[in-house]
């Protein structure tokens, strides 16, 4: 069941103009809403995408829906969206919702790291696997990330940061729902996450996940998304979904032709053939 929207905090950056709000289970969520300037399938891309991303085994934040009432709205009225000189305002209604990592008080959430802290990263070797995952959903944005200090580490007042694989919502290339397939697609800016890549064995255990994922799981993700997201997509979605799973043999190609546009980006993979 959707969670009921409580509280707004901010409106956090980005195209899609999302906002941070409390929710009723007391914990906060990045909310993008159904009529956010980027179109409605962002949403659709962000469900589909999180699904999967669970199957695998990357990190991302926890997803759920959010009820937003025309009450709230009422309370908040600068909930809403600046397109050019227009101010839209958010509609009433279920929309998207990517959970905060900790209490916006006390976790402080980064988007760059320097270098020095960037290699310290726990889970560094995630950014193969989020590559391999961008190029086979064709994410048309380069790769987002954020970076925090989970609590445990956060209490000793030490310990490496922590990614979480941000921002799907232009896999499937966006609201287009196709795959362009340009070779720096989903690539991080920082070169320094790629420096682990040694070799194809870098792309485990994940780049396998991919190449026999589950038709079954791509079907759960479908029925999860809200009648009202789709308005008449649901064929669209359908064909996609069906395209989606017929290029998974095609990702250690796209990888490649990633390395061969940027092979700077990948300075320690071992002497293959480019």
């Amino acid at each position: 069941m959707p969670l009921e929207a409580r509280r707004l905090l901010r409106k956090m950056r980005g195209g899609a103009q999302a906002h941070l709000i409390e929710a009723a289970d007391g914990h906060f969520y990045v909310v993008k809403f159904s009529n956010n300037p980027q179109h409605r399938r962002v949403l659709i891309n962000e469900l589909i995408a999180g699904v999967v991303l669970e199957h695998l085994g990357i990190s991302a934040p926890e997803m759920r829906i959010i009820s937003v009432s025309q009450d709230f709205l009422a309370r908040y009225p600068e909930t809403g969206f600046q397109w050019g000189n227009r101010r839209i305002p958010a509609e009433p209604g279920w929309h998207w919702g990517s959970r905060y990592p900790g209490h916006p008080d006390q976790v402080t959430v980064y988007d760059f790291l320097p270098d020095a802290l960037l290699r310290r990263v726990a889970n560094l070797r995630e950014f193969a696997g989020i590559l391999a995952f961008d190029k086979w959903m064709g994410n048309a944005n380069g790769r987002q990330a954020v970076f925090f200090r989970r609590r445990v580490e956060a209490e000793a007042g030490a310990g490496p940061f922590f990614a979480l694989m941000i921002d799907q919502g232009y896999v499937l290339n966006g609201p287009h729902w196709d795959f362009p397939d340009a070779p720096l697609h989903g690539l991080y800016y920082r070169p320094t996450v790629y420096e682990p890549i040694t070799g194809w064995e870098s792309f485990q255990p994940w780049l396998d996940r991919i190449l026999h994922f589950p038709e079954e799981i791509l079907d759960k993700a479908y029925k999860q998304v809200p009648l009202e997201w789709l308005e008449g997509d649901e064929a669209a979605l359908e064909a996609v979904l069906e395209k989606l799973l017929e290029r998974r043999r095609r990702v250690p190609e796209l990888i490649q032709q990633c390395r061969r546009a940027r092979p700077q980006w990948f300075p320690n993979w071992n002497a293959d053939a480019l």
